[in-house]
């Protein structure tokens, strides 16, 4: 009973070691020689499987570039609520006050964006839109106010 069930996974593997051995090509019978004549006997790979020097030639897979902002969510603009508003210093050459908010975003993640312009009225729990596009020389901080203070009279 076992010989017969070991019998009939074998020919239904067609690539297995013992039907492509010219000795398991003999006892296999002429029906299935034809499934077994497709495949390429004595060889380690499987036909669909590319040989390295196939490999070799072909062009190298696509990479997928990572999002400058990813919190955004690949949206333009995401909603947030000021939590904090600090001034920080620029990197080395430059020398500055940038001012900064901490803003909770409407997805619960919090980020830093950067304050642009002249003087600001910007409270804690003012609700802003922010968009990407990172401050050169303020590490950490990749978003920048889009709308401000608009979004509180609504």
């Amino acid at each position: 009973m076992f010989s017969a069930i070991r019998l009939t996974a074998q020919l239904s593997r067609p690539w297995s070691a013992s039907q492509t051995s010219l000795l398991g090509q003999a006892m296999v019978p002429s029906s299935s020689l034809s499934a077994v004549s497709f495949f390429r006997a004595f060889h380690p790979s499987l036909p669909s499987a590319a040989t390295l020097n196939q490999a070799t030639r072909r062009k190298p897979p696509k990479k997928t570039k990572l999002s400058k902002s990813p919190l955004l969510e690949g949206n333009t603009q995401k909603k947030g609520v000021v939590s904090q508003i600090f001034i920080a210093k620029p990197k080395k050459p430059n020398s500055a006050k940038r001012k900064v908010a901490k803003v909770k975003l409407s997805t619960g993640k919090t980020v830093q964006a950067y304050i642009p312009g002249e003087g600001h009225n910007l409270q804690e729990h003012s609700v802003v839109l922010i968009r990407g596009g990172r401050t050169q020389d303020l590490p950490g901080v990749r978003y920048d106010f889009f709308l401000r203070n608009m979004l509180d009279l609504v």
